[in-house]
């Protein structure tokens, strides 16, 4: 009753637009094997909505999940233990890509770079070597915490 009742609103303050921005919040993430990036971007949300750019900070420095800080560093996170150099420092990561592109990285970063890089695809099921039973059919992250360690990277300029 509360969506039907939110959704008059919409309706009756701002047409279209409002029910459109409703029915994208609605929605179900897009699924791991139905992500499509092409020409390294992703520009569609994965959940419909932006990420959280505290949360996404939590899970750059989690040590469970995210762990980005285990390959790369950046002055933001200098406080940090352990910052890793496999993978370049982040420092003005989002003056050099837009946001399509850090999605399409973090979501599957061997679909833009190919194997040149050991980075793994954050939010992949399929195409991958050597996935424990415990793992197999399951992402690193899920969709939301990629929008939400999107939104932090875009926070990261020179």
């Amino acid at each position: 009753m509360a969506q039907f009742l939110r959704l008059a609103v919409a309706i009756a303050t701002s047409g279209l637009v409002a029910t459109t921005a409703l029915a994208s919040e609605a929605s179900e993430p897009i699924a791991p094997d139905k992500v499509a990036i092409q020409d390294g971007e992703l520009p569609q949300s994965l959940t419909g909505k932006k990420g959280n750019p505290a949360s996404g900070r939590e899970w750059f420095v989690g040590r469970t999940l995210g762990n980005c800080l285990a390959c790369h560093a950046n002055k933001e996170t200098s406080d940090e233990q352990f910052h890793g150099e496999i993978g370049p420092p982040l420092d003005g990561v989002a003056d050099r890509y837009d946001e399509a592109q850090l999605r399409a990285i973090v979501t599957n970063s061997k679909a833009v770079f190919g194997d040149q890089t050991l980075m793994p695809g954050f939010y992949r099921v399929s195409g991958m070597n050597r996935v424990a039973d415990t793992f197999a059919g399951k992402t690193i992250l899920s969709a939301q915490q990629v929008e939400d360690v999107v939104a932090y990277l875009m926070t990261l300029k020179e």
